[in-house]
């Protein structure tokens, strides 16, 4: 009688979902858009950025879990007032936003409404709600700062942001933790996140920073 023959049954391959997601790079000229996206896109500065003439691209593509890709698609938008006839344009099927100001430039953040009701105005979800807006402090790196933390906290709780935090694309000082948080936040919103971040009252918020310094170092 012959031996019975141990037979193996290979699992079948994981199936990986991939997500598509459009998010708008947008605020003042010179507040470090470009440099920010060319940090999380391919970890590098430069200190040489030509200003960007209407909208300039990039692509990341990245594993978020096992069984879930993500491709972000980051549209830097310029922010000379002679492109802003086309913001209608480029917001379009936006799924998510960051407005960025320089923290050395005080208009620059005073200008950040304006921003966040130019998207308000022109871009929503499918469900008629507005899309998650991040707002970043860039600059972090450098002392002369003219913006404090505790007005920018008031601001941002008072304009409906998802959260904010201090960044520094320069150092690369809280570019990916803001990214992957608005990612989060864009899935769970997508009916697809898993552990998102909530107040329990239906809206999304966060403290990237950390507690309010004494010093003029970066929050982050």
């Amino acid at each position: 009688m012959a031996d019975p023959k141990e037979t193996f049954v290979e699992d079948p391959p994981k199936i990986m979902s991939e997500k598509l997601f459009k998010v708008i790079i947008i605020g003042d000229p010179t507040v470090g858009k470009t440099s920010f996206v060319q940090r999380y896109v391919q970890g590098s500065f430069k200190r040489d950025y030509k200003g960007t003439v209407g909208v300039d691209f990039a692509l990341k593509v990245f594993k978020w879990s096992e069984s879930q890709t993500i491709r972000l698609q980051l549209w830097d938008i310029a922010g000379q007032e002679r492109f802003t006839w086309m913001t209608r344009v480029y917001y379009k099927d936006a799924h998510g936003c960051i407005i960025m100001f320089d923290l050395t430039n005080r208009n620059s953040f005073q200008n950040t409404i304006k921003w966040k009701k130019d998207v308000d105005s022109k871009c929503m979800l499918p469900d008629g709600s507005p899309i998650p807006c991040m707002l970043l402090a860039n600059k972090c790196d450098l002392s002369s700062r003219q913006v404090d933390q505790m007005e920018i906290e008031t601001f941002y709780k008072e304009n409906n942001f998802i959260g904010w935090t201090e960044t520094s694309a320069k150092e690369g000082l809280m570019v990916n933790d803001s990214m992957r948080f608005l990612v989060e936040v864009m899935l769970r919103q997508s009916g697809s996140g898993t552990n998102g971040f909530s107040n329990g009252n239906g809206t999304d918020r966060l403290h990237l920073k950390s507690a309010l310094p004494t010093s003029s170092s970066c929050s982050c």
